[in-house]
């Protein structure tokens, strides 16, 4: 469907919707638009679900910081049985912003610089750990530094195995353009255990996950999620089967549900276990993006249709101006998962998604607009199929 024909309908929807509310409707210390109430929100879901056969859907309402709506439809296996708010999904990319929470703490306590060398965070030269043998020729490497690797300006393709070679190579200076990149998080994963000491699983669970109450969220597999456990669903309806990972990734291993990202975010929209300038410095615009789309990453094709969302790369988080002030969102993938999470700055207001059928992508735009109004958010950008 073309991104005109998602906004027609957003719009049919979202003032019908808008148009059930009663007149004391909750309003935002900020006096921003009023939000809908949980029912129409949660009818609004459904009838988007039906329209593009979306089989599991998760989502979350944040408020002037405060979670306010969580809800969860449809089913979390082949079988039918139910996705519920604390099944179980795959974080996918949506880990990146959660480890760059974790950065930030890091930051805070004098442990970390965002704008230190690499080459001066480790134990020994990159290239000589053997994941990274294939830098030895190019010196460039030396000058990533973990807030490059953040604002996904490292110039790694997004992963070596998308290489004709499936070789680890740098495709322009580090700092130079945007182009996402998970090999950049592995570096910074490196950086974290090898450089610092710590154990990321158990970091991210003592300072993150246990913080926020996040009972159901690790970055490696627990037998216990098996009992409330969501397979995947594929664009043509086939099923993925939940991926066991044995193995943290900062780039994405994440299992969580959609109750604990509820407080993960709105924690983070709150800035708490930060200082006032870390919080500032994560969403803070600090590296312009001009891209077309955000994939293919290593596409240079420039285009004016977002110029006036002034599209950024904040620490872990895309920034851009909203109908409604400063904006950010992050995004998470793959052929069977489809999340998406978008804050409003000033209103500290939220919108968490995971779904663990990627056909739900193709309703974001309307559902998001049913919530929080027209935002003005670069949906083609993020999705480049609504350009089509």
């Amino acid at each position: 469907m073309r991104l005109s024909s998602v906004r027609a309908l957003g719009t049919r929807l979202a003032f019908a919707y808008f148009m059930m509310l009663p007149a004391a409707g909750c309003r935002s210390s900020l006096g921003a638009q009023a939000m809908p109430t949980a029912s129409s929100i949660d009818s609004l879901a459904r009838t988007l679900m039906q329209r593009e056969r979306v089989q599991g859907l998760a989502l979350a309402v944040i408020d002037a910081g405060a979670v306010t709506h969580v809800a969860a439809f449809g089913r979390r296996s082949e079988a039918g049985a139910p996705l519920t708010t604390g099944t179980v999904m795959y974080g996918a990319s949506l880990t990146k912003a959660a480890v760059a929470y974790l950065v930030m703490q890091l930051v805070d306590e004098g442990r970390l610089t965002l704008d230190a060398p690499v080459r001066t965070l480790l134990p020994k030269l990159l290239p000589e750990y053997p994941d990274y043998a294939d830098l030895a020729t190019d010196t460039r490497w030396g000058d990533i530094t973990p807030r490059m690797i953040l604002n996904h300006t490292t110039g790694f393709a997004n992963f070596r195995w998308l290489e004709p070679d499936k070789r680890l190579r740098l495709h322009h200076a580090p700092g130079t353009r945007y182009g996402y990149s998970g090999e950049g998080f592995y570096i910074l994963q490196l950086i974290l255990e090898e450089g610092l000491g710590l154990d990321l699983t158990a970091a991210m669970q003592h300072r993150v996950f246990e913080r926020f109450g996040m009972t159901h969220t690790s970055m490696q597999w627990r037998p216990d999620f098996q009992e409330n456990l969501a397979d995947g669903f594929r664009a043509d309806g086939s099923i993925e089967p939940h991926d066991e990972r044995s193995r943290a990734s900062a780039a994405g291993s994440m299992d969580t549900s959609i109750e604990d990202q509820a407080t993960l975010w709105a924690g983070i929209v709150r800035g708490d276990g930060l200082s006032a300038a870390s919080r500032a410095e994560l969403v803070r615009p600090q590296f312009p993006i001009t891209s077309r789309h955000q994939f293919p990453t290593l596409d240079t094709t420039a285009g004016s249709e977002h110029a006036a969302a002034a599209l950024s790369a904040g620490v872990g988080v895309v920034t851009f101006t909203s109908a409604s002030g400063p904006a950010w969102f992050k995004g998470g993938h793959n052929d069977s998962t489809g999340n998406m999470v978008i804050c409003l700055e000033r209103q500290r207001r939220c919108v968490v998604l995971l779904a663990n059928d990627v056909r739900a992508e193709r309703i974001y735009p309307a559902l998001v607009r049913g919530i929080l109004g027209e935002i003005s958010m670069p949906w083609s950008w993020e999705y480049d199929w609504l350009a089509r």
